[in-house]
C-alpha cells in the first residue's frame, strides 16, 4: 500500500498524523485539506478498529483492601485482558494525551470528582464509547469500516489548497 507522504519529512508526517488523529477522536470532526484528511482516515480507521477488536477483553480480579482502622474488604476490580492491554498501548503510542477540561459552569470539586479515576481521558473515550458503537453498528449493518466520513468544502484563500471535514459518524 503507498503511503501519501504529504510533502513532508516522515517525522513531520507521522506527527501530523498523530496530532490530527487525536483532535479528531477526541472532538469527533476536524477541518483540514483534503490530502491529509484522505491519509488521515485510514490512519484513524485502523485505531478504532483494534479498539474494536479488543474493547471486551476485561477480566475481573478480587482484591482485599485495607482500610484506616484496619479493616479488611474485598473489592472487585475490572483489570484490562492481555489484548485489551496491548490495543491500549498501541494506540497511546499513536495518539498525544489529551487532558479532560472543565465543563462551563462547573464546580471545581464536581470537575476532580469527574476526572478522579481517569489517567487517559481518551482512551476511556475510544474503549468506552466509539467501541462500542461501531460494534453494535457492525452487527446490525454486518459490515466492518467506514467510521469517518470526508466532505470537501471548497478552495481555502490564500494557497488555494482543497479543504475537507472529516468526521467521525
Amino acid at each position: 500500500m503507498k503511503v501519501m507522504k504529504l510533502g513532508r519529512p516522515t517525522e513531520e508526517r507521522l506527527a501530523i498524523m498523530r496530532n490530527q488523529a487525536t483532535d479528531l477522536l477526541w472532538k469527533g470532526k476536524i477541518e483540514t485539506t483534503l490530502a491529509r484528511a484522505k491519509s488521515l482516515k485510514s490512519y484513524v480507521e485502523k485505531l478504532l478498529t483494534l479498539a474494536i477488536n479488543s474493547y471486551e477483553d476485561v477480566i475481573t480480579v478480587q482484591k482485599e483492601k485495607v482500610d484506616k482502622k484496619g479493616t479488611k474488604t474485598t473489592v472487585e476490580v475490572m483489570n484490562d485482558g492481555p489484548k485489551k492491554l496491548a490495543a491500549r498501548r498501541k494506540i497511546i503510542a499513536k495518539t498525544y494525551s489529551v487532558k479532560e477540561e472543565r465543563k462551563p459552569g462547573e464546580k471545581k470539586a464536581d470537575y476532580l470528582l469527574r476526572i478522579d479515576n481517569i489517567k487517559n481521558p481518551l482512551l476511556e473515550k475510544i474503549f468506552n464509547v466509539y467501541a462500542p458503537k461501531y460494534a453494535e453498528r457492525a452487527k446490525e449493518l454486518g459490515q466492518k469500516g467506514g467510521y469517518t466520513r470526508i466532505v470537501r468544502t471548497g478552495l481555502r484563500k490564500g494557497d488555494n489548497a482543497e479543504m475537507a471535514i472529516i468526521e467521525l459518524i
